[in-house]
């Protein structure tokens, strides 16, 4: 199995400019069921062989599509997102960067009391490899396997998984779950979902500097966690202060940094890797494989 998309997952891309347009065909070609597209004013006509539709509403209804990915401005990207939830679509992926925290802030506010995921934004998205991919990850990267990957580091994620495919290390769904402050879905919801997949045999989380999500992440696992997870942390180097990469990456007064995120994960029984290349080996040790 896999973890919030597989070979049922059926998509809608919202936003059929430039690089929706272009990752809405590779999406296809990887195998995703792309459904439906939406582009306001565009209602009516075809794209690689799918319908558009001026809505959300009407895509669903149409064509009962059940996951969204948006490649839309950041000026419109909170409304499109609430858009596809009002719809009824269960998961949405953001990929948009640039969507200011106050509108984030709304987002999420509203969704929270919707049967809605959000992953993003801000983000490359996921992929269940040979299944479906949502989002802008190159899919001939990633191998089918047992280990699940959930990063707050976009371009990290490929590496990772680089590293685990050159070991023999397959992987059930890999999320780059993106790095903005304020955003859906955090690495205690991947992890409760990995927990409960059959057929994920272990997890790799990416973390980085700024913000306490890493440390909620060490006493999930610790307290409701059986399989193995090994982990990396980004921006051990960053200084207090400076904002590195993401807008969320930033290490204000005595929190967010690498050695308390680092001394969390140890402390809960999750080894760390200093590099990349030592996680196929971290994740041996805890599997006796």
């Amino acid at each position: 199995m896999s973890i919030l998309i597989d070979d049922r997952t059926r998509l809608l891309v919202q936003g059929l400019g430039r690089d929706g347009a272009f990752h809405a065909k590779l999406m296809k070609e990887y195998g995703t069921r792309v459904v439906a597209g939406v582009h306001p004013g565009r209602g009516g006509s075809m794209y690689e062989g799918f319908p558009v539709f001026d809505t959300a509403a009407e895509a669903v209804e149409k064509t009962g599509a059940d996951c969204s990915v948006l490649f839309v401005p950041a000026s419109a990207a909170g409304d499109a997102i609430l858009e596809a939830a009002h719809a009824g679509i269960e998961l949405v992926v953001a990929i948009t960067e640039g969507i200011p925290v106050s509108e984030m802030s709304r987002v999420v506010a509203e969704i929270e009391t919707m049967d809605v995921r959000l992953v993003g934004p801000n983000c490359p998205g996921l992929i269940s490899p040979g299944k479906a991919k949502v989002g802008i990850m190159p899919g001939d990267i990633f191998d089918r396997g047992g280990v699940g990957v959930v990063s707050r580091s976009g371009t990290l994620t490929y590496e990772v998984v680089r590293s685990l495919s050159k070991a023999g290390m397959g992987q059930s769904t890999a999320v780059g779950m993106g790095g903005d402050p304020v955003g859906g879905m955090k690495f205690v919801d991947y992890l409760e979902l990995f927990e409960e997949d059959p057929d994920t045999e272990a997890v790799v989380l990416v973390g980085e500097i700024g913000g306490s999500d890493e440390e909620d992440a060490s006493r999930f696992v610790a307290e409701s966690m059986s399989k193995p997870v090994a982990g990396f942390i980004v921006g051990r180097t960053a200084p207090p202060g400076k904002r590195m990469g993401h807008a969320g990456a930033i290490i204000s007064g005595g929190s967010g940094t690498a050695e308390a995120k680092v001394a969390a994960l140890e402390a809960a029984g999750i080894p760390v890797a200093d590099v990349i290349d030592e996680l196929p080996d971290l994740l041996r040790k805890r599997t006796g494989g």
